[in-house]
């Protein structure tokens, strides 16, 4: 295994990797832009001070079975929520309450106060849920990439602790699609780090693979058969970690780090099905 910068770039650098990146994007662009005319929305509501702490709430087509709330990737330094509305598209179709989020980008700021602005985003829309016409007590967090990483720590989050009127159980079940859990891997990735800026103990800190789950909430793990030695680690890393939780680890054959999302997006695909699965128990 390389161990210089890079090997890692190699191993953690999905751009390297799939050099037409820049066309996934402009569809995602072009597909949510068609799925946010489609749907019933609720664009940009607050849920906390900072500029960036605003999410979209797509409302479920009939009665509404359960709350998804869905955190982009992009390394915690890019891309946003209005990139990914298609994600939404077929789970509203299906009865899905789905909301996505943003958050403050690196290098503003640090994954620390990411994953902070990240459990306010569950905890408001824990509270608030009812309000979009979603039942109470039924939200479940899916991920990508850096999403995935911070849909694990809503699953460590202590909530009580977060906040006293929090239960101990804020999320039912969550879903990491290609998520990074041991932080401090990317310390050696010298193209992100530049923004991201860890150092060993602020990694340390914010790596979901250091704290074990703080309820029986399932976790259900993806990554591309085709994806990045680095991604293939952290999977198998936290399957083995957080394996009590785990409820599958969910087989992508073919797909790189961006085509992957795409699969959990198609209703016909088994990334999909497991996520209606783990809201349906």
């Amino acid at each position: 295994m390389a161990t210089d910068a890079a090997g890692f770039e190699q191993r953690y650098n999905p751009r390297i990797a799939v050099p037409e990146f820049a066309q996934f994007f402009a569809r995602w662009e072009e597909r949510s832009a068609q799925a946010r005319a489609e749907m019933d929305a609720y664009l940009d509501v607050a849920y906390g001070p900072h500029p960036m702490e605003k999410l979209d709430v797509f409302r479920a087509e009939g009665r509404s079975q359960a709350l998804l709330m869905f955190i982009h990737g992009g390394y915690w330094r890019a891309l946003d929520k209005k990139q990914h509305s298609f994600v939404a598209r077929e789970f509203v179709r299906r009865g899905i309450t789905v909301a996505l989020i943003n958050y403050a980008l690196c290098p503003s700021v640090k994954v620390e106060d990411i994953v902070l602005q990240t459990l306010q985003a569950t905890a408001w829309l824990h509270r608030n849920a009812g309000n979009f016409g979603a039942p109470a007590g039924k939200l479940f967090v899916a991920g990508h990439s850096a999403g995935g990483h911070l849909a694990a720590m809503t699953l460590a989050a202590q909530w009580p602790k977060f906040a006293p009127d929090l239960p101990k159980k804020v999320v039912q079940g969550a879903l990491s699609i290609s998520g990074v859990f041991d932080v401090g891997a990317i310390i050696d990735v010298p193209s992100v780090n530049c923004d991201v800026r860890l150092d060993a103990a602020q990694a340390s800190y914010v790596s979901p693979a250091n704290f074990p789950p703080a309820t029986d909430a399932p976790f259900y793990i993806a990554v591309g058969g085709a994806e990045q030695a680095g991604f293939q680690e952290q999977h198998a890393l936290i399957k083995e970690k957080w394996r009590k939780v785990i409820a599958a680890g969910i087989d992508c054959p073919g797909c790189n780090h961006f085509s992957v999302l795409e699969r959990f997006a198609d209703s016909e695909s088994n990334l999909f099905q497991a996520a209606m699965k783990m809201m349906h128990g």
